[in-house]
C-alpha cells in the first residue's frame, strides 16, 4: 500500500505531531468523504511507500529519520504572494527545508511542483518566467526533478475569480512556458514535465512521465506491478494507486486555487476539532462509525 500524506490536506505543514502520532502507534484511522460513517484503519506494517505532498516540509523534518517506510517528498513551490496564498511560509524559507530534506532522503527522492501556473496581470510569462529560474539556480544540487501544471476550474476557483483574474492560455503561452522552463531545468541538472494535463509539453523538451509512476513504486518497493490510481478520475493520469489519508475543508494555508479546499468556514471549523491523539486527523470516532480495516 502506498500513503499519500495528503492532496486533501497539507499533513506536514499542519498536522506533523498527529501524523507522528499515529505512526507510533502503528495505524491511522480515515474517514470517507462520500460515506462519513465508513472509516478505514490502515496499518502502517502495511505500508510500503509514502508520498509526503506539502508546501511547508520544515515541521517533519526533526522526525524523518524515525520513519522506516521508504518515502517520496513532493513540495509545492509556487510564485505567487500573500495575495494568492496568505498563510504559505516565505519561500526562501521553505526552499532550505527542500534543501534539508534532500540531504536526508537524497534528491533523487525530492520533487517540486510548480503547481498551479496561472496568468494575469501580475502573474504574467515574463514573471513566471524570471521565478522558475531563479528556483532552479536556487536548487541545483538538490533537487533532479520539476513537476507542473496549469489550474483548473475548482470550485474554489470560481469562488475566488475577483482575486485571481485568470487569463486563459493560448498555443504561444504554452510554447513560452515550454521552451523556458525546459532550458532553467536542463542547465540546472533537472528533468521537467507536467502532472495529467493534455498538454504536455513533450515538443519542447518536457519528459513524459506521472507524478507517481509504476517505474517509481518499483524503485521504492521492489513491487513489479500497481494498479492505476482510479479516484483521479483523470484520463491524463497514470499515477499508482495510492491511498490518502487527509480530510477536505482541513488545510490553512487557505490557497485560493485550491481544490481540497471549498468552505473557508468550514476550513476553520474542521482545524478547531483536530486532536493530535486522535486516531482521526479531524475528530473523533463515534458510536456508530463503521470501522474497516484496509488491506493492500
Amino acid at each position: 500500500m502506498i500513503l499519500n500524506v495528503s492532496g486533501r490536506t497539507d499533513i506536514v505543514a499542519f498536522y506533523t505531531n498527529w501524523f507522528m502520532n499515529r505512526y507510533r502507534e502503528g495505524y491511522v484511522d480515515v474517514r470517507n468523504p462520500f460515506n462519513p460513517k465508513l472509516i478505514s484503519r490502515i496499518y502502517f506494517k502495511d505500508v510500503e511507500l509514502i508520498v509526503f505532498c506539502t508546501k511547508n516540509p520544515i515541521p517533519i523534518i526533526p522526525f524523518l529519520k524515525e520513519i522506516k517506510i521508504p518515502i517520496i517528498f513532493q513540495v509545492t513551490l509556487t510564485p505567487y504572494g500573500k495575495d494568492i496564498e496568505p498563510n504559505v511560509p516565505n519561500k526562501s524559507e521553505v526552499i532550505e527545508g527542500i534543501k534539508r530534506v534532500s540531504q536526508l532522503l537524497g534528491k533523487e527522492n525530492v520533487y517540486v511542483r510548480y503547481d498551479p501556473i496561472f496568468l494575469n496581470e501580475k502573474y504574467n510569462l515574463e514573471y513566471h518566467k524570471k521565478v522558475f529560474d531563479k528556483m532552479c539556480n536556487l536548487l541545483n544540487g538538490f533537487v533532479e526533478h520539476i513537476i507542473v501544471s496549469f489550474i483548473d476550474d475548482y470550485k474554489n476557483v470560481r469562488n475566488n475569480m475577483n482575486v485571481l483574474k485568470i487569463k486563459d492560455f493560448n498555443s504561444s503561452d504554452y510554447e513560452f512556458i515550454g521552451k523556458n522552463f525546459y532550458l532553467s531545468a536542463s542547465e540546472n541538472g533537472m528533468t521537467v514535465q507536467t502532472c495529467a494535463e493534455e498538454v504536455n509539453l513533450v515538443e519542447y523538451g518536457f519528459i513524459k512521465s506521472d507524478c507517481v509512476s509504476s517505474e517509481l513504486a518499483k524503485r521504492m518497493t521492489g513491487k513489479e506491478k500497481f494498479k492505476l490510481w482510479k479516484a483521479r478520475n483523470n484520463k491524463c493520469c497514470k499515477c499508482v494507486e495510492m491511498v490518502d489519508i487527509g480530510f477536505y475543508n482541513s488545510c490553512m494555508h487557505s490557497c485560493k486555487y485550491c481544490y481540497a479546499n471549498y468552505d473557508e468556514r468550514k476550513v476553520k471549523m474542521n482545524f478547531k476539532l483536530h486532536n493530535s491523539s486522535s486516531s482521526l486527523i479531524i475528530g473523533e470516532i463515534e458510536n456508530d462509525d463503521i470501522i474497516k480495516e484496509r488491506k493492500s
